[in-house]
């Protein structure tokens, strides 16, 4: 009879953690790589194969403000990160870890949740890279609704110090209850309850209203298959109809057969009605993305599906090509690693040979307007984002080895901080750069939270 292999215990987990800064001590992440190339010609090759007519509208977007210019500018980020040494502690990453990347949506069971939403640039890696992008984020939110620094340096050592110990509880509790582990207290955190709200309020049907006009009042009404089609808002919005409409429609059957077996039984159930390409986001603008209008028992009963290009995640450069090789498949997976309820609708396709993730469009989704982060809020929310992202981490990698290297002090908090301040800055360089650059476009007047949603 042959012997059970031997598993590390969990104190062995968390004494290997504590090996790991012999190799990267602590302290050692308040420095930043040495950047060897201009931020701009990182911008340039990433949005290489992208719509060209888009291309400037993205630079547009970035041009707004320096947190604008952080959405978009995950590749530099990756670049600056994996310039510097790493702890080699691996899980599944966000990969573009920010404020405005954790919002609300409808779980499996019609509940609402708040989670951390968009995987485009999902990826393994070193568990640190996604702190220090979300302690980054969190400076610049700060900054961007005129917070003090006396609000924003306590803000993420609050987002640091409550990552670190709940990664401490989650190395000490049985893994199912890791895994089934949901924060509570939300409804009473003010930023999130108003995300929440926009949320409920985020009905299929408000969307049908929001999205679409009845077929008589467009101007392609004969081409309309349905009582409603897509209400034009070009470049935003545009109708897709003929041959790119039919290639769209067919790559449902791919995106079927991506889904769980009762989910697909479900979908057979809607037919599509309206097709239309879709301008989303600030780092995935230039991408093909498209929406898809279906209709269940009746005009009542409305399904918007999200048909989504996703390039090779930024830091795949760096670490190499991990998990699917099907982009979309890659973003659903690192998805369903990292989040307790993921979208029942959840899927990929390909069409003329482009990876595609596939998700409902606004089904109770909320997201976050950086103004709610003035005061307290800022604070306040740090804390779920450290709770949030711990539980991501610790569901797709392994609490003990974390908690290990972590260890119980501030150093590693206080390191991260100064990450965070010095890579702020620098950002704001960057976004100097771009404006002077033949891409800038003056910073306008508007405010983040009115940026391009649904990401």
């Amino acid at each position: 009879m042959s012997k059970m292999p031997k598993y590390p215990t969990p104190q062995e987990r968390l004494e290997e953690g504590e090996l790991r800064r012999k190799q990267v001590s602590r302290q050692s992440h308040a420095e930043a790589g040495v950047r060897r190339r201009s931020p701009i010609a990182l911008l340039e090759a990433s949005v290489r194969g992208r719509v060209p007519s888009l291309v400037a509208l993205k630079y547009q977007l970035m041009s707004a403000s320096p947190f604008a210019f952080f959405r978009g500018a995950v590749p530099i980020m990756a670049y600056d990160l994996a310039a510097h040494p790493h702890t080699g502690i691996i899980c599944q990453l966000c990969g573009d870890a920010h404020v405005r990347n954790l919002g609300a949506f409808a779980g499996v069971d019609g509940r609402l949740v708040f989670d951390i939403n968009d995987f485009d640039e999902t990826t393994q890696g070193p568990f640190e890279w996604d702190l220090k992008r979300l302690a980054t984020s969190l400076v610049l939110a700060g900054l961007a609704v005129g917070s003090k620094a006396s609000k924003r340096e306590p803000a993420v050592l609050a987002f640091v110090e409550q990552y670190r110990r709940m990664i401490v509880m989650f190395s000490k509790m049985p893994v199912i209850e890791m895994a089934r582990y949901q924060v509570h207290r939300l409804q009473r955190i003010e930023p999130i309850s108003k995300v929440l709200l926009k949320a409920e309020r985020a009905t299929p049907l408000h969307t049908l209203e929001s999205l679409t006009v009845p077929a008589g009042d467009s101007p392609d009404a004969k081409a309309a298959s349905g009582a409603r089609v897509f209400k034009e808002n070009r470049p935003m919005l545009t109708r897709v109809t003929g041959v790119k409409a039919r290639e769209v429609l067919g790559s449902l059957k791919e995106y079927s057969e991506s889904l769980q077996p009762e989910r697909r039984h479900f979908l057979a159930q809607y037919q599509p009605i309206d097709v239309a390409f879709k301008v989303v986001g600030t780092g995935s603008v230039g991408l093909r993305d498209y929406v898809v209008y279906c209709e269940g028992n009746g005009p009542g009963d409305p399904l918007f599906l999200q048909i989504k290009e996703e390039a090779r995640s930024a830091y795949e450069p760096y670490l190499g090509a991990i998990g699917a090789k099907h982009q979309g498949r890659r973003v659903v997976e690192g998805q369903r690693a990292m989040q307790l309820q993921s979208d029942p609708f959840l899927g990929w396709t390909t069409i003329a040979n482009r990876d595609y993730l596939v998700r409902q469009l606004s089904d109770y989704k909320g997201s976050l307007n950086l103004n709610e982060l003035k005061g307290q809020g800022l604070i306040d929310y740090a804390i779920v984002c450290g709770e949030l992202l711990a539980r991501g981490h610790s569901r797709s990698g392994d609490a003990c080895v974390i908690a290990g290297y972590i260890g119980n002090g501030n150093k590693f908090d206080e390191a991260i901080l100064e990450f965070a301040e010095g890579y702020a800055e620098q950002t704001q360089k960057d976004w100097e750069l771009l404006l002077k650059s033949k891409h800038g476009v003056k910073a306008n007047k508007a405010e983040d939270g009115k940026e391009a949603k649904n990401k």
